[in-house]
């Protein structure tokens, strides 16, 4: 059995996450969210979803990354 690495819950069906050359061992998806969601750097929520990348920055979505001054970026449903 492995460890999560968030909780440290001991359980014989977590799962690995391979990411950026690192392996992370959850044994559920909200661990996983709490360690790898990027944060948005306006409003500061975990973007667990279609976020947007700006010059290195995270926001959750449009508004926040034109709240923060960047301009060109249009959410798309």
């Amino acid at each position: 059995m492995a460890r999560c690495e968030v909780c440290g819950n001991d359980y014989g069906m977590t799962f690995e996450v391979h990411a950026q050359g690192a392996v992370h061992v959850f044994d559920c998806f909200s661990c996983a969210i709490h360690r790898m969601a990027p944060i948005c750097e306006h409003c500061r929520v975990q973007i667990i979803g279609q976020g947007v990348e700006v010059d290195g920055h995270f926001y959750c979505g449009a508004h926040c990354s034109r709240a923060e001054g960047k301009v060109g970026i249009v959410d798309h449903v």
